[in-house]
Order: C-alpha cells, then structure tokens, then sequence
C-alpha cells in the first residue's frame, strides 16, 4: 500500500480577491514543492470527486449548504465577482464547485483508505474547512472537510470511533462544534490564544482537548503538550481512524500567526500521530489541508508532511 494525494484544479479556481491571503498560489507552492522535492515515484495522485449534498447534509444545515450553491449560481449568471459570506470569507462563481471538490477529497481518501488501496492519503484542497460551522460558513471555510468525513466513517463505513488531530495555529471551533455533540469522536487541538477565532479556551466537552498555546510558543512546548494532552486521550479513546487538519500557519515564518514552529515539528507531529494510528486504527490516516498562508513555508511543511506519511524521512 502506499500514499496519496487527492486535488483538482477545480480548488484553484475558488478565490476571495487577490489581496485575500487564502489563495490559489497555496496549491502552486505545494505542487511546486513536491516535485523538487521528486517525490511523484512514491505517491499515488488521484483526482478528487465532487460530494454529494446528502454527504455534506451530515453536517451542514440546509440553509448553510443552499446559500453557497445559490450564490455560486447567481454570481455566474450575472458576471458578479464575488459574494461576501462574512468579513473575511466569500465566494466566486467557482466556489461551489471547489468547495464540492474538497469535501469529496476527504471522502474519496477515507473510502480508499478504510478499503484499503493506501495507508494513509494527503487532500491538497481548498476552501479550507476546520471553522465552517454546522450552521454558517466562516474563517475563509465553506464547508467542513473533516467533519464531512468523519460523519461518513462513522455513519456510512460503520466505524465505531474516530479522532481528529488539528495542529491549525487558529481554533477549529467548526469541528469542534460537530465532535461534541458526538461521543464517537475525539478531536485534539493545540493553537494560539488569545487569536481569531476566540475559541476553544473555556470549558469544553470531554471529548475535545484543547490546548491553547501563547503567542510565540514553540516546538518545545507543542511536543509538551501533545505529550501531556493529547496521547492519553488518544489512547483512551482507540480511535479506528484519524483524521488531521493539517493547518501550517503555526509556522514560524507565517505572519497570519504568531507561533513559532519549524518543519521539524510537524514531522515529530505526522509521526506521533501515525504511532497511535498503527496501534488502534491499522495505520489509516486522513489529513486535510486546512491553513498555511507563507508560500514557501506552506510547501516545504506539506512536503515534509507528507514524506512522513509516505515513510520516506
């Protein structure tokens, strides 16, 4: 078996305005990455499908899921730009389409891994989706990637338990919106705070662990926290599957955030996770693009990301 790594250029055509810091050129520095790193003998490339609406209605409320599609829709037919969603989130007429095209990413890698075709599989996908709420897109998220496919294991594939792992620098207070309310899920966070979204450092539910980190907080105390929080949780609740979302703005040389995290630690990251997957989940891992806004950071992360997983470090 091996890794994969599900995109399509539909994801490079959503965009927000070319000031906007979530943009296409992040798939570009990925890609561009990746073959200098030579890594395409290793992996697996495959084209991500669209979702079904039943898929995302697992999470999303009907209105959520109709606002963007009728908007998508009225943008095209009228030439329009772009529709605002919230201060910081809008959409194209291509948005619909590529938001489609991520949540079907995580499904299409969750079907293959639980199938077992891989080990473990990397969406390189955009709109992001750890802030997108059941009710509302936000924070630069349509739809929720990850919760979309963890529904879809849990209540499709018939897994029992699953656990999310989010190393995003923001809270991802959407995902954690779905897994409290659901004790076949674990979610494990670290992130910076106080920072948007203003989550995550109050009382939460038993089933999500987070640990809000200072600003300027580094690899030390990520590895601290991990070690502490999130491997007794992780090994209590014997995830069958893992699902990360793969944020890489806590990056020291990302200046949406203020942590200070090098490569190095996301490896140290990819490979704890991968530990606890081989002992409770047969090795299956799902990641997910979620942050990451430095364009050479962002790649050089992902790619080391994604040796990891590959087990070529």
């Amino acid at each position: 078996m091996s890794t994969a790594i599900y995109t399509h250029p539909d994801c490079a055509r959503h965009e927000m305005g070319d000031w906007h810091p979530e943009s296409p050129q992040r798939l570009d520095a990925i890609n561009a990455q990746l073959v200098r790193a030579q890594l395409d003998p290793f992996l697996q490339h495959r084209e991500a499908p669209c979702a079904d609406i039943a898929a995302l209605a697992r999470v999303h409320s009907e209105d959520c899921i109709a606002l963007v599609q009728r908007e998508a829709r009225r943008l095209e037919q009228n030439g329009e730009e772009h529709y605002p969603l919230d201060g910081d989130t809008s959409i194209n007429r291509h948005s619909w389409q590529a938001a489609l095209r991520a949540a079907g990413a995580a499904l299409a890698a969750t079907d293959a891994v639980l199938n077992g075709e891989l080990s473990n599989a990397f969406c390189a996908i955009r709109p992001p989706g750890h802030h997108a709420r059941p009710s509302e897109s936000m924070g630069f998220c349509l739809f929720n990637n990850v919760a979309v496919a963890m529904r879809h294991a849990l209540d499709v594939r018939g897994l029992q338990r699953v656990a999310v792992v989010d190393f995003d620098v923001h809270h991802g207070n959407g995902t954690e919106e779905v897994v409290a309310q659901d004790p076949r899920m674990l979610m494990v966070s670290f992130f910076q705070h106080p920072f948007y979204p203003y989550s995550g450092n109050g009382p939460s539910a038993s089933n999500c662990i987070n640990v809000p980190l200072p600003a300027l907080a580094n690899g030390e105390q990520v590895r601290q926290a991990v070690l502490e929080k999130w491997l007794p949780a992780l090994h209590a609740h014997q995830p069958q599957m893992i699902f990360i979302s793969a944020g890489f703005d806590a990056h020291r040389e990302d200046d949406l955030g203020g942590m200070r995290l090098v490569e190095a630690d996301y490896v140290w990251l990819t490979h704890q996770v991968m530990a606890i997957a081989r002992q409770y989940a047969q090795g299956r891992i799902v990641s997910c693009l979620e942050g990451g806004y430095n364009l050479s950071a962002l790649g050089r992360s992902v790619t080391a990301h994604i040796k990891a997983l590959a087990e070529l470090d």
